[in-house]
């Protein structure tokens, strides 16, 4: 190729890489592609551990995340949903991030309702609360020292799921999906001094700093962003959906990017450009 052709290539209005990058990004998103998710252990550990448990059985899952973090914790939170409601499972949530709260009520309702559960006996909200650490420390001695009331006012004594249910003791596990440092608090108060078995879903940029507590088994599983999430989707059967998409698109950015830093190296050279260095 002539070194006009490169030239035009090396000065080649940006906009356009933008345009291209937009385009094979929002396809995937149609058009489901089926790339490869690789299943990891900390991810398979969440799996089988929901899948252990006796139907009728209480998992709490405490949904910390806000609309700038959604894209990756909710497909992640969806998907532990779905599941626990498969097993027949109950549900336990709350929310301690004040701008998630709505969002996370949404999706119970939404995903309840996929499943036939009921409000107060399948799966029960209890909402937000400030001041974290207390919070979690009271939970641990009765759920109705933080929460006398539900999320929707209803006294936690006449909701047919909480009879008998009393603290951290009356639930098998959680499975805290959390964007913040919060997720420290789980691992020092619910872990670490009730003992009741946890799990972590946090951002892809947060997990590394959780893998250290899963070698010393504070939890026994993590799920890091948009991976774990598609992985966990692949587990429950559900490999066709938001996350696993995303991956693909993803995927797809990340290949054409690629291709247009090679290109870009290749017209820097073949310009002459390389020579001055």
């Amino acid at each position: 190729m002539s070194q006009a052709f490169w030239y035009k290539i090396i000065n080649i209005d940006r906009r356009w890489i933008y345009l291209v990058i937009g385009i094979v990004t929002f396809i995937p998103m149609l058009h489901y592609i089926g790339m490869p998710v690789q299943i990891t252990s900390e991810v398979k550990s969440v799996y089988d551990r929901i899948e252990s448990l006796q139907p009728g059985t209480i998992v709490m899952v405490p949904m910390e995340f806000d609309p700038a973090t959604a894209a990756e914790l909710q497909p992640m939170a969806r998907a532990v949903l779905r599941h626990c409601f498969a097993r027949n499972l109950k549900v336990l949530s709350t929310a301690f991030m004040i701008d998630g709260v709505v969002l996370i009520e949404r999706d119970l309702k939404m995903i309840s309702a996929e499943y036939g559960k009921t409000y107060g006996k399948d799966y029960v909200y209890l909402g937000y609360k400030p001041y974290m650490e207390v919070v979690l420390l009271n939970m641990g001695e009765n759920f109705r020292k933080p929460f006398p009331k539900d999320f929707y006012g209803n006294k936690l004594d006449d909701l047919p799921m909480m009879e008998g249910v009393n603290n951290y003791s009356n639930v098998a596990c959680i499975v805290n999906v959390n964007a913040t440092s919060g997720a420290d608090f789980w691992i020092n108060y619910a872990n670490g001094r009730y003992g009741v078995p946890l799990a972590l879903g946090v951002t892809a940029v947060m997990a590394t700093d959780y893998y250290a507590f899963l070698q010393s088994k504070q939890i026994f599983g993590l799920m890091g962003g948009l991976k774990g999430a598609a992985e966990y989707e692949k587990l429950i059967g559900r490999g066709n959906d938001v996350a696993n998409r995303s991956m693909d698109a993803v995927s797809v950015a990340h290949v054409f990017i690629i291709i247009f830093i090679v290109i870009g190296n290749i017209a820097f050279f073949a310009t002459g450009r390389g020579k001055r260095i």
